[in-house]
């Protein structure tokens, strides 16, 4: 199997759907020529034309709600906000019209299309252009919230997304950009709310999101060396969550270590924490739940305090010696 690029797989997936069906269309600013922020859609507006990779003026907004209407209409409009930061200056209508829709109108309406945004910090673009604000999104019924950590998943996930006929935000870390993976040339799909155990194990259960797997399976490395034989998570999707496969995980380790990048403070994996707390994997527990997250600061610019503000795999390996009393 042939080996590519984070990038290079989200590009082909946008690209395969829009060769099977015209109703596919990508809209942004400037990903024509310049091939968007970071070259995601270079050599697409050379391939399908500029009315099906349309640039945009500098207005999350306009762009977000002409992609409501596209969708209402039967298309299938893909949008790409250049930071996920940006997200905030399309919330109305992505919170307000694309999550409530369908609802509103009994289901005669729908609004099939993909919100497409590189997230997370690393690259030295301080406070504006590094933050990680899913949990915002997974908090909104309506919406749909997927976080790929491999180039296999990007790909596959992306094409699921472009297929549902929900609103569904795709947020592509940047530094996966360039790591890369097997992925198949052919079009597949990866159901939506499935995860992935990107290694097994029978010590601790590690639930990592977007480039927090790498950390934790570097964590892994780690550890095993000393014996400690961590299983890593991977939910892929946040809405919707695959409930089942965290919690026969934690039945088995009986420890549970949850870590994203966005700030602690009210991030997704509270929400992982209380769903183990409410089921029966609870009783399952030897030791209290670790949460990691970021800290709550705007990232700084500074490159040593920037990794400081996130964890990192130093502080996955303390997390999961404390849940073994080996701290």
């Amino acid at each position: 199997m042939r080996e590519i690029s984070y990038l290079e797989a989200v590009r082909e997936a946008m690209s395969q759907k829009m060769e099977e069906s015209e109703d596919v269309f990508i809209m942004g600013e400037d990903i024509g020529l310049y091939g968007g922020a970071f070259g995601v859609t270079r050599g697409m507006i050379e391939r399908f034309g500029p009315e099906r990779v349309r640039n945009t003026p500098i207005s999350e907004c306009a762009i977000a709600g002409a992609a409501v209407g596209a969708a209402l209409t039967g298309m299938r409009p893909i949008l790409e906000l250049q930071f996920s930061d940006f997200i905030t200056i399309a919330m109305d209508q992505i919170v307000n019209q694309a999550a409530k829709i369908r609802y509103m109108y009994g289901g005669k309406a729908k609004v099939p299309m993909v919100v497409r945004t590189p997230a997370g910090s690393g690259t030295g673009a301080a406070a504006q252009h590094s933050q990680s604000l899913e949990a915002w999104m997974a908090h909104v019924p309506g919406l749909k919230v997927v976080q790929p950590s491999t180039a296999y998943d990007a790909k596959g996930l992306l094409i699921a997304a472009i297929e549902d006929d929900n609103p569904v935000i795709f947020y592509e870390h940047k530094l996966l950009y360039k790591t890369k993976g097997y992925v198949p040339e052919e079009l597949y799909s990866i159901p939506l709310g499935k995860a992935d155990i990107k290694r097994e194990g029978t010590d601790v259960t590690v639930v990592a999101t977007s480039i927090m797997v790498h950390k934790a399976l570097e964590a892994a490395r780690e550890l095993e060396k000393e014996g400690i034989n961590i299983e890593v998570i991977d939910p892929r999707t946040l809405v919707p969550l695959d409930e089942q496969t965290i919690i026969e995980s934690v039945k088995k380790t009986g420890r549970l270590v949850v870590v994203h990048e966005a700030v602690k403070r009210c991030g997704f994996g509270g929400e992982i924490a209380s769903m183990i707390a409410e089921s029966d994997a609870f009783h399952y527990l030897d030791a209290p739940i670790q949460r990691l997250g970021g800290l709550p600061v705007p990232i700084p610019y500074n490159p040593q305090l920037e990794k400081k503000a996130v964890p990192q795999v130093e502080d996955i390996i303390v997390a999961v010696k404390k849940t073994l009393n080996r701290a």
